[in-house]
């Protein structure tokens, strides 16, 4: 009888395998050589934790293979060569986060070998605007398609003529992602203009009663563990420099970064505006060249298509399998289309008459 604890052992294995070869390939993508060295002594703490459990099976007798990092672990390391490390980081600490919720590990065996991905590079931070960039591409995406092809649907539904689907498709696909477009525009600008607030109160603060900035430090430090003594000469030493103070102030009590405030608010309304013009175009599509009930069903399978590359971005930052990620979308998107179509349906027989 197989051992009970094998399971257990391969799937701390193929984790820290996974993590092993993300991080090696973060390191030989990453543009600045001091995060490359990092991402190094990550891949090498990783690859050390997989020795361990290596060692482990062949103790029980197990097979150990030697299998190739999963597609996810290669598309994550394609984006990040093509986009940048930033990109990708918030995906890969979200995944590491998951992988080892749902494979709880006993690390007693070997504590000096593992090294916490997520923890090494905490302290890091790439720009902001890049930060989940990847995540909120794929929600944009996601909502243009389910949003355009229930429209599209009802239409259909309705039995309007092939001339007004198009022309519906196309109106929700341009004002979503102006909507969109618009949205993020704003989310961004409010979030910009709250913690330029916040930042302008605090400077006018220090300025007032540098003294109590002082207090203040100090006791952000004492909070992190740090000795009254050591955490007051080091606020003291801090406060020399008021702009050194205000940003150390900025970073503990706000979470931001007080140089970017959240990136760039055209960036992020162009993007969205992209992204979700290009979920919209799959159920739409098929209308520009068939009609009639040929195009309500080749609008089925493009939106088909359309849902199934979105699942794959959304397993990239949820840790799903792709299997269970498609199965969702589909579901998900095929009542949203029911739905419409049938009240589609029901408002042109009762309007027609």
């Amino acid at each position: 009888m197989t051992d009970p604890r094998v399971r257990r052992y391969l799937k701390n294995l193929r984790v820290e395998r996974d993590n092993e070869a993300l991080y090696a390939r973060l390191a030989a993508v990453a543009r600045d050589p001091r995060l490359a060295r990092v991402y190094r002594r990550i891949a090498e703490g990783e690859g050390a934790n997989a020795a361990f459990w290596e060692a482990r099976l062949k103790e029980l007798g197990a097979d150990v293979s030697s299998p190739r990092p999963r597609t996810r672990i290669r598309a994550l390391g394609t984006l990040a060569k093509w986009f940048g490390t930033g990109f990708v980081m918030p995906t890969v600490v979200r995944l590491e986060h998951a992988d080892h919720l749902e494979t709880p590990v006993d690390r007693a065996g070997h504590r000096d070998h593992f090294v916490p991905a997520h923890a090494a590079v905490r302290g890091h931070r790439d720009r902001a605007g890049s930060g989940n960039t990847l995540r909120a591409s794929v929600l944009g995406a996601n909502d243009g398609l389910v949003s355009n092809v229930s429209l599209v649907m009802g239409m259909a539904g309705a039995a309007t003529g092939n001339h007004a689907v198009l022309m519906a498709g196309l109106a929700g696909l341009v004002a979503g992602s102006c909507s969109m477009a618009l949205g993020e525009w704003l989310s961004v600008n409010s979030s910009r203009e709250f913690y330029q607030a916040q930042i302008t109160e605090r400077a006018e603060r220090l300025a007032v009663a540098p003294e109590e900035g002082v207090r203040h430090i100090a006791g952000i430090y004492r909070d992190k563990g740090l000795g009254r003594a050591k955490a007051e000469h080091l606020a003291e030493h801090l406060s020399e420099t008021p702009r050194t103070a205000l940003d150390t102030l900025v970073r503990e009590d706000l979470g931001v970064d007080p140089s970017e405030l959240g990136g760039s608010a055209w960036s992020a309304a162009i993007s969205s505006f992209c992204f979700f013009a290009f979920g919209a175009i799959f159920p739409v599509a098929p209308y520009f060249f068939v009609g009639g009930s040929i195009a309500m069903f080749a609008s089925m399978g493009t939106t088909f298509v359309g849902l199934c590359l979105i699942a794959i971005g959304t397993s990239l930052f949820t840790g799903r399998g792709l299997a269970f990620s498609i199965a969702r979308q589909f579901v998900i998107t095929s009542v949203a289309a029911a739905i419409t179509y049938g009240v589609g349906h029901l408002l042109g027989t009762v309007i027609t008459g």
